[in-house]
């Protein structure tokens, strides 16, 4: 075979479709969150649903949304959308209707800041910013640790909302536990000290998350996906590790697998990295191969980021992605400032017309498009 047959062969790959259970995904691109938080007072709005229709008809197989959970210290601005209350949800059916005329599907991930969302903010400015341990990032002292009862409350939250998420249309639901978010703080040494059951080494700092999925599971029955994301940096720490070796990753991931996590979504700064020596494997790799389950790689994907030596950037870095999907070190490929930059990336990279893909800007970033 050629390196042009194996380069075709590769690109056909990225566009073929994937099945979760019942669910089936177009093909292997996926619109990774981002919070534009343009949704005034929570509402995803007609200009939401144009923003991620227009990627779907351009060749996004899944979109994923922000959604914040129904608590007080969920969010840190109004304009990030709520997965609760009835304008909201009115607002998501038509987002979710506009996504699948277009051909894609859709999950939101539902979300709460935790410790990382500032005192004060809006829109429920009297309500203290909550974590495992009252800790922020730093470790500094902030609040009063949760309660069983809030930690029971806030659990409580997240199956509501994914039992909102189905009844809108939703094609599944993703968690948020990575970047330092309220899951990930749990699963923190830093951030959490408890010293009760949802505390202790690597593995009894999952009991959180696994509850959550647990309770998930429960409300939205047997066959629903539910994705979860992880990542071992944060927002506040790019040097940050939850485990440090493949041995400690396998028992930290088949907590999850247990509880009823469908797909990993790996977040690493840039996608090629090895994540422990002696091997090549990325991070998302590790899972892949560790769980058997959907996997999902995001990382500097499409910013013209070629991590071969002394080579240069050629096609938005598609020569190392397109290697390690062929080596089936993930299944699918959350794209994030690229589809910000260009609507239109993954029919410009199935077209072949990656000299035409527009640049991600700051103005890019700023603008509902």
């Amino acid at each position: 075979m050629t390196k042009e047959q194996q380069q075709t062969h590769s690109l056909e790959a990225l566009f073929e479709p994937h099945t979760v259970h019942q669910l089936t995904i177009p093909n292997r691109i996926v619109m990774s969150p981002m919070a534009r938080a343009f949704a005034p007072e929570g509402v995803p709005g007609e200009d939401t649903a144009a923003y991620y229709r227009r990627r779907a008809e351009n060749g996004v197989g899944l979109v994923i949304t922000v959604g914040m959970i129904d608590h007080p210290a969920a969010t840190s601005e109004p304009g990030l959308p709520s997965i609760f209350g009835e304008a909201a949800l009115n607002g998501w059916r038509e987002v979710v209707r506009q996504v699948h005329e277009a051909g894609g599907v859709i999950f939101p991930q539902l979300s709460h800041m935790g410790m990382i969302r500032p005192v004060g903010s809006q829109p429920y400015p009297d309500a203290p910013s909550i974590g495992p341990s009252g800790l922020d990032m730093q470790g500094n002292k902030v609040s009063e640790p949760m309660t069983e009862e809030e930690i029971a409350k806030v659990i409580q939250s997240f199956a509501d909302a994914a039992v909102n998420a189905q009844q809108v249309g939703f094609d599944g639901i993703e968690l948020s536990g990575g970047h330092g978010l309220l899951i990930d703080q749990f699963f923190w040494e830093k951030t959490n000290q408890r010293t009760d059951r949802y505390g202790g080494n690597f593995l009894k700092r999952t009991r959180f998350a696994a509850e959550i999925v647990q309770a998930v599971r429960a409300a939205v029955g047997p066959d629903y996906p539910i994705s979860i994301r992880l990542s071992q940096w944060k927002m506040a720490d790019y040097t940050a590790k939850l485990v440090d070796t493949p041995e400690q990753l396998e028992q930290f991931l088949t907590v999850l697998v247990q509880a009823g996590v469908d797909i990993f979504h790996i977040s690493t700064r840039r996608f090629w990295e090895p994540e422990f020596a002696g091997s090549e494997l990325s991070l998302a790799g590790w899972v892949r191969k560790l769980t058997g389950k959907t996997t999902i790689t995001v990382g500097s994907v499409g910013m013209d980021n070629d991590p071969a030596d002394g080579e240069e950037a050629d096609n938005q870095g598609l020569k190392e992605l397109l290697k390690r999907l062929d080596n089936c070190e993930f299944d699918l490929v959350a794209v994030g400032r690229a589809l910000l930059g260009d609507p239109a990336w993954a029919k410009k990279i199935w077209e072949g017309r990656t000299e035409d893909i527009l640049a991600f800007t700051p103005e890019s970033a700023a603008n509902l498009y």
